[in-house]
């Protein structure tokens, strides 16, 4: 008798044999995923960081391509929006300008345009929604699409400093950005939307650090057929004494950042 068998003679079965399933054996076929699985890596891969990054660049790049298709600066000439009179007019040329700001389109000339079509007071109004409106929108776009992507790749030393300035002093940063235009205006929206600043201190300083400019171009729009008039010429001051001053800061901010 062979130490695999048991007394009576028959096969003795060991552990292994007993975790064998009985009777003829059929090749394991792997399940494929259902769709249930499917869809859930699907949308993982679009909601990824750099997947959403990737829509924003798209988004923005589509804008910029419109822009340059349409040449809002036909505003100046044509007037805007056509068939539209009254205060329905300030609040479509007031949507209308917070796009065109995610589009790229430079504020001076659509400040320019809202003082020539509704004069001082209402062009200024509706130049200053269309400000908020815009900035607002471009921080969310770049918030929820940009921010999860961009985030890790703040290694340069002025980039950290810069990303520290915006996170612990938002609002004192962007009125400091808004007063002296030397940041553009879309470079300051996104690069605070991947900072971690609050929306309530980006909204507020924008909108109150927005009103000197805003005003001077506003007003230079709608003087702009008596050139040699005194608050034209005071407009224009203005706005050169800004730029410059504008110019000065930039330059000081430079050297800090790199020092830092």
């Amino acid at each position: 008798m062979g130490s695999g068998d048991s007394r009576d003679g028959t096969p003795r079965r060991t552990a292994l044999d007993a975790a064998r399933p009985v009777g003829p054996t059929r090749p394991t076929v792997l399940a494929a995923p259902g769709p249930v699985a499917l869809t859930t890596r699907c949308v993982r891969v679009l909601l990824s960081p750099w997947s959403r990054l990737s829509l924003l660049v798209v988004l923005l790049a589509a804008a910029g391509t419109t822009v340059l298709l349409f040449e809002p600066h036909r505003l100046l000439a044509d007037g805007w929006p056509p068939k539209v009179n009254g205060a329905a007019a300030v609040v479509v040329f007031a949507v209308a300008y917070g796009v065109c700001t995610i589009a790229f389109v430079p504020r001076p000339l659509l400040n320019l345009a809202a003082g020539a079509l509704f004069g001082s007071e209402l062009g200024l109004g509706a130049a200053l929604v269309g400000t908020v409106i815009g900035a607002g929108a471009a921080f969310g776009l770049g918030r929820v699409l940009g921010q999860d992507a961009l985030r890790p790749l703040l290694r340069a030393r002025w980039l950290k400093a810069a990303d520290g300035q915006l996170s612990r002093h938002g609002f004192r940063s962007m009125l400091a950005a808004r007063l002296f235009p030397g940041i553009p205006f879309w470079a300051a929206n996104y690069c605070a939307a991947v900072s971690r600043m609050g929306w309530t201190p980006f909204l507020l300083a924008t909108a109150l650090g927005s009103i000197p400019n805003t005003a001077a171009y506003v007003v230079a729009g709608a003087r702009a057929s008596t050139p040699t008039s005194p608050v034209f010429l005071i407009a224009m001051g203005f706005i050169a004494v800004t730029g410059l001053a504008g110019a000065v800061v930039a330059w000081c901010k430079r050297h800090r950042l790199r020092g830092r």
